[in-house]
């Protein structure tokens, strides 16, 4: 019996000793390097497995367009043939979507888009290439998606979403600015909606048309990345101002909607301030308007301007620029402080005359807003602002009183 209640008494004890968890167990030394490298390597894993399908999914609908159109050419199939070829196939996929006929003539579009014409992505000054490394030369081959006998599909196509690509061949007809657009979806990662609006807004058309002195006034890399980042014109669609509108006026809008313009500006800028004060021998002076950009790592500074550009706006820049670099800037992080003049008009020649020989990097834009510029003159500016309608949007209705309700009297 004594033996048992030992037993039972040891068992007990040791029942009632604290479990150690994983958080409170010693962690050896590069355990949390090696955590953080395996959990890098499954988000990539994953990452590729979502981009294999998505190219696995478009080269089947590359397929099946190309199918239709060889049936097209050799048997004459129309319209009742692909209607029902989508009804059997919906049927026999009830699970899977995509098999409409609408889908279906837009995979016979997708294979005609592409397969009429060499696959050459064209490289404007203003091309935004991945990893921000600037091409050296004007135009690279996209690579084909898969090896066949007939036409191939360029790959790029292959790395977007399928609705992205409809939006492409729906709403652009040239095969080299659909690659274009394409290759800048992969690279900033843009939604279908942001595709559409960089679309409607002409980017490829804008994008690095400024003119600069960039390639005089700085490094190989960052002239390069710094030119692709500025557009002409920009696009301020967005501001309800007239013609006779003063800067300041123009400021405040752009700060109503600064959602906007930072979308307009481009990826990697952060907004630092307007009408930053800047203190250069006792006096002030006013910056309009006052950014950094993340990715090349520098100031960016913007004078806005209601009127055409003036060769002394350049001087002007270049003040605010040494003062920002020996003011603001971190010799040890940031690079150079770059300029933008933005104008409602420039003459292109007077432009490239007055930064020549100016070795602060400027550039110089139009800009334009077209709403209001479109209206009669007798109606420029009596219609409310965005900020009016909202505000008249948002005011609650004045509460009413029920009617009174008659009494009823039997006759």
């Amino acid at each position: 019996m004594a033996r048992k209640k030992a037993a039972k008494s040891k068992t007990s004890t040791t029942s009632l000793a604290p479990r150690r968890s994983s958080e409170q167990l010693s962690i050896p030394t590069g355990y949390v390097e090696l955590l953080d490298e395996i959990k890098g390597r499954i988000r990539s894993a994953q990452i590729k497995a979502a981009l294999a399908v998505n190219s696995e999914l478009i080269m089947l609908y590359w397929s099946i367009g190309r199918d239709i159109v060889q049936r097209q050419e050799r048997e004459g199939w129309g319209k009742s043939v692909v209607d029902r070829l989508a009804s059997d196939l919906q049927r026999a996929f009830p699970e899977m979507s995509g098999f409409s006929a609408r889908n279906i003539w837009r995979m016979r579009a997708f294979y005609v888009a592409y397969a009429t014409a060499p696959a050459i992505v064209p490289q404007p000054a203003g091309q935004l290439v991945r990893g921000n490394r600037p091409s050296s030369s004007t135009e690279i081959p996209a690579p084909p998606a898969r090896e066949s006998d007939g036409p191939i599909l360029p790959q790029l196509a292959a790395e977007i979403p399928w609705f992205h690509n409809v939006v492409l061949i729906e709403k652009v007809k040239d095969q080299a600015q659909r690659l274009w657009y394409a290759q800048q979806t992969t690279a900033n990662g843009w939604s279908r909606s942001m595709l559409l609006h960089w679309i409607e807004s002409d980017l490829f058309a804008r994008q690095g048309k400024a003119v600069t002195n960039f390639h005089s006034t700085l490094p190989a890399p960052q002239s390069d990345l710094a030119q692709q980042l500025l557009k002409d014109p920009y696009n301020f669609d967005f501001l309800t101002l007239a013609t006779d509108a003063h800067e300041r006026e123009a400021e405040a809008g752009l700060m109503a909607h600064i959602r906007q313009f930072l979308l307009e500006l481009g990826v990697g800028f952060a907004f630092v301030g307007q009408q930053y004060p800047i203190e250069v021998g006792g006096e002030e002076f006013v910056i309009d308007l006052l950014f950094y950009h993340c990715r090349l790592h520098c100031y960016f500074v913007i004078d806005l301007k209601m009127r055409s550009f003036e060769p002394e706006h350049a001087g002007k820049m270049s003040f605010y620029l040494s003062a920002v670099d020996d003011l603001l800037r971190d010799p040890a992080v940031d690079q150079p402080t770059l300029g933008l003049i933005l104008c409602r008009d420039k003459n292109r020649l007077i432009a490239e005359y007055a930064l020549r020989d100016i070795h602060k990097p400027i550039g110089v834009a139009g800009w334009e807003t077209k709403l209001v510029e479109s209206l009669p003159k007798n109606l420029r500016g009596s219609l409310p602002t965005i900020e009016e309608l909202e505000a008249e949007l948002s005011r609650k209705p004045a509460p009413t009183k029920p009617p009174k309700r008659r009494r009823r009297t039997d006759a």
